[in-house]
C-alpha cells in the first residue's frame, strides 16, 4: 500500500511511488517549499528537504521586461535568442508556414539548443522531423515528467496488447502507479 506523503515519509517510499504534481505542490504548501516549477524541480525540492530539512528556493529564470524587449515583426529571419519563449505570437506565425504546426518536445529542444540560429531553421527542422515520424522504427522522444505518457506508449508498443483499448492501458497504468518501484511498462 502506498504511504502518505508526510515529513516522516522514508526517502526509499519517496523514491519508489508515483506522486502526482499536486501531490508534491500540497506537500510542498504545507512545509513551507515553494511549490513553482515543473515536476521534477518539485520532487527534488522535497527530496532535498526529506534528507537533509533545507528548504530550497527554485531557480528563476531572469524574465525580459516586456516593455524593453524589441517587438519586431516575425519572419523566417528572425533570430533565436537566449530569451525566446514559445508563446501564442509565435505559433501563430508558425502556423502561417505550417498549419499543422504546435510546439512538440522535439521543437522546443531544438529551438532552446539552437540559440543564434533563425525560424528558418526551426522550419527545416520541423520538416526533418515529420519525415522521421513516416519510418515505421520511429520512437516519439517523451520527457522524463511525463511517466503516464511514456507508459501509455510503450503499453500499446508492445504486441501483445495490439487489441487492447485505451480503458485497459489506463487500468495497467493505475494498477502499476500504485507499487513501488519502477512506473515504466513491462511487458
Amino acid at each position: 500500500m502506498r504511504p502518505n506523503l508526510t515529513k516522516e515519509i522514508s526517502i526509499k517510499d519517496f523514491d519508489n511511488y508515483y506522486w502526482l504534481k499536486e501531490e508534491l505542490q500540497t506537500f510542498c504548501r504545507e512545509n513551507g517549499i515553494s511549490a513553482s516549477g515543473s515536476k521534477i524541480e518539485i520532487f527534488a525540492r522535497i527530496k532535498t528537504y526529506l534528507l537533509t530539512g533545507e528548504i530550497k528556493k527554485p531557480i528563476r529564470k531572469t524574465k525580459i521586461n516586456k516593455k524593453i524587449e524589441n517587438k519586431s515583426e516575425l519572419s523566417l529571419e528572425t533570430v533565436i535568442t537566449e530569451n525566446h519563449r514559445c508563446s501564442q505570437e509565435v505559433r501563430a506565425f508558425f502556423k502561417t508556414i505550417i498549419p499543422k504546426f504546435h510546439f512538440s518536445t522535439y521543437i522546443q529542444n531544438y529551438i532552446n539548443n539552437n540559440i543564434g540560429k533563425t525560424y528558418s531553421d526551426v522550419v527545416v527542422a520541423w520538416n526533418v522531423e515529420e519525415e522521421r515520424k513516416k519510418d515505421p522504427t520511429y520512437k516519439k522522444n517523451i520527457a522524463p515528467q511525463f511517466e503516464y505518457n511514456q507508459f501509455i506508449s510503450d503499453f500499446f508498443a508492445d504486441p501483445q496488447n495490439k487489441e487492447k483499448t485505451r480503458k485497459e492501458a489506463i487500468e495497467a497504468w493505475n494498477r502499476i502507479k500504485r507499487l513501488p518501484g519502477s512506473n515504466k511498462y513491462k511487458p
